[in-house]
């Protein structure tokens, strides 16, 4: 038993994420899971199910009892009401408002090969998990278990404890409850890509040279940004350029830290300390079409088991000096 815990343990992670939007809560609930798979072991009936149908059936109750209640997470973007650059911060998110990254690590097999984990990448990223949100919870469990971890339909009632038909029918309304609010447009990391990996480098090189035109060129007309755990943000690259060139905006000195979270572009925003650097915020970027669409900038990350694992291996993807 113990071993096939150990073996489920990123993939649950990863389904308790899709389900909570929230890392921290991802892994107290499969802490929770585990705990209560240990108590109930010498009750396992290996004839009713196998042990991972078993495991995931526990931790979707887990899941579904700690969103009771629980008010819906959304993208920091859609939580802040647009500024002006050059206005306050003002008014903090609300406590647990929105949905927050996590490290690839901790939620995805990075062992899979290359096309494999792209697909599942998608399915982490920010926009995806918080569109789900919008899901009743049994629906949102049978989605993620449908599409995205591809389990046969009569293994997901029976985890459920439901008939195949009701799943059929809970899978065809969150789709259509998906459609009516896709997510927002975005790539995921794709380190092979010679266009993601040029324009990644650019805004690291622009960035890092205080080059404010150099950044706005590479921003969409419309693009936005945001700084949670502020409920601030802005709209229209014009607008984010003006906030930019402002002097207390300015991060002279500063390096951006490629990072692997949530399945999309990410940095560490690393600033000078002494002899180094140290974390000051971590910053995600969605990109489309070649443009940079969003920025989201965390600059409080306590509490969610943090630091993102830098991965040497992208380095290479960002060589710009």
């Amino acid at each position: 038993m113990e071993e096939a815990l150990a073996g489920l343990r990123t993939e649950l992670t990863g389904y308790c994420y899709r389900m909570l939007g929230s890392g921290h809560e991802a892994e107290d609930a499969v802490q929770e899971t585990f705990e209560r798979v240990w108590r109930a072991a010498d009750r396992y009936d290996a004839e009713r199910a196998s042990v991972r149908t078993w495991v995931y059936r526990i931790a979707t109750n887990v899941c579904v009892d700690l969103l009771r209640g629980a008010a819906r997470r959304a993208l920091p973007v859609d939580l802040s009401p647009v500024a002006r650059a050059g206005e306050p911060f003002g008014a903090l998110l609300a406590a647990g408002a929105e949905v927050r990254p996590v490290p690839d690590g901790m939620v995805l097999d990075l062992g899979q090969d290359p096309a494999t984990l792209v697909v599942r990448r998608e399915t982490v990223r920010l926009a995806f998990v918080a569109a789900l949100q919008h899901l009743p919870a049994r629906q949102r469990a049978v989605l993620i278990l449908r599409d995205v971890l591809c389990w046969p339909a009569a293994e997901v009632a029976q985890l459920l404890e439901t008939s195949a038909g009701s799943v059929t029918s809970a899978l065809q309304r969150a789709r259509e409850t998906l459609r009516s609010v896709a997510p927002r447009p975005g790539e995921v990391l794709r380190p092979g890509d010679p266009e993601q990996r040029e324009l990644l480098s650019r805004y690291c090189a622009a960035f890092e040279a205080h080059d404010v035109a150099g950044l706005v060129a590479l921003l969409h007309e419309d693009a936005t940004t945001s700084m949670p755990p502020f409920a601030w943000g802005l709209r229209g690259r014009d607008q984010i350029g003006i906030a930019m060139a402002a002097p207390e905006a300015a991060c002279v000195g500063q390096r951006l830290v490629p990072v692997a979270a949530s399945g999309q572009p990410a940095f560490w925003q690393m600033r000078p300390e002494g002899a180094g650097f140290v974390p000051f915020a971590l910053v995600m970027l969605d990109v489309d079409g070649g443009r940079v669409i969003n920025t989201t900038t965390w600059l409080e990350t306590t509490g969610w088991h943090l630091p993102v694992p830098v991965a040497p291996s992208l380095w290479s993807l960002f060589e710009r000096r």
